[in-house]
């Protein structure tokens, strides 16, 4: 095989993706590993790295390349939990002239928008807003977490239910069918003793926001409480949108948004936040267009300033 090759890592918390791709933008080979967001003790290390061997390993095997002998001219790895700690042990195990460790966000929006300039507004169990220009300036928005922010994610949503269920219980609040919908799904007596719950380990924050979906529910059956939680959210998660968007872009310059994350899985949620983003004149608003390992491998090709069409690309979760 000649030519050049490049290799794009999304490196996850519960997974991690390898596409290897030549210079024309075919992609050779994909292969997946294990998560690979925890570097420090001996044991997060060797976690780490076998991950990294195992999915590059696979994309290597499926391309018909030796791991052994393979030399990438540019390897692009985007990181959850950030990069700093995990340039050093890829420059170890992963042959390449040049290696770029970047942030999740970068490589989310570069598959979102196929490489371009644009924004993207991520909501899961927590929520942020990332984008880029065409100058190559970035700008964030959110994500610090569930304590201090999260706005519009599916534990803010999940937590602003149980509260509703709260003052319902006290006498308070407004009738809603959340309170019910909630305590059969913990199997907590009252939504007092379903508070208590979230404060052990049971009840990850991962697992809470998983009720957000309960809200969802409750809104396509026209609980008035529940509609009110998912308008709010999606005002919350428009106004982190529209703050990268006066950062990075000028009034009534074209724009492409994406939404990411299983928050937007709520059609009364999304319907609203893509109406409130489309208000400012030039923006569109869409499903992302490619994956995140898609857009870490169109990062390894940008930083040799390729923009090649993506083909052969296997089907990726985004």
């Amino acid at each position: 095989m000649t030519g050049e090759l490049f290799l794009g890592v999304d490196g996850g918390q519960s997974s991690t993706t390898a596409l290897i791709g030549d210079e024309a933008g075919q992609v050779l080979g994909a292969g997946v590993g294990g998560p690979c967001n925890h570097v420090g003790p001996a044991e997060a290390r060797r976690k780490f790295t076998a991950a990294m061997e195992e999915c590059v390993g696979a994309a290597c095997a499926q391309a018909g390349l030796d791991r052994r002998t393979v030399r990438f001219a540019v390897a692009c790895f985007g990181m959850s939990g950030g990069p700093a700690d995990k340039e050093g042990i890829l420059a170890e195990i992963l042959p390449a002239n040049r290696l770029i460790v970047t942030t999740d966000a970068v490589i989310a929006l570069s598959g979102a928008t196929a490489g371009e300039p644009g924004i993207i507004t991520i909501s899961g169990t927590g929520s942020i807003a990332f984008g880029r220009n065409a100058a190559g300036r970035t700008a964030r928005v959110g994500g610090w977490g569930h304590i201090f922010g999260d706005e519009g994610s599916g534990f803010d949503i999940a937590r602003q239910a149980l509260r509703a269920a709260l003052r319902m219980e006290e006498g308070w609040g407004a009738d809603t069918a959340l309170r019910g919908l909630l305590l059969a799904e913990t199997g907590a007596a009252d939504a007092n003793d379903m508070l208590h719950l979230f404060y052990t380990e049971a009840w990850p924050r991962s697992r809470v926001a998983r009720l957000a979906t309960l809200v969802d529910q409750a809104a396509r059956a026209a609980d008035t409480v529940a509609l009110e939680l998912l308008h709010n959210a999606a005002q919350q998660l428009a106004v982190f949108t529209a703050s990268v968007r006066r950062q990075l872009f000028q009034p009534g310059e074209p724009v492409a948004v994406a939404y990411i994350g299983g928050v937007f899985g709520s059609g009364v949620l999304l319907e609203r936040y893509r109406q409130l983003v489309e208000l400012e004149e030039g923006t569109r608003c869409g499903p992302p267009i490619y994956g995140p390992a898609a857009g870490a491998l169109l990062e390894a090709y940008r930083a040799a300033g390729l923009h090649p069409a993506l083909r052969n690309l296997p089907e990726v979760k985004a």
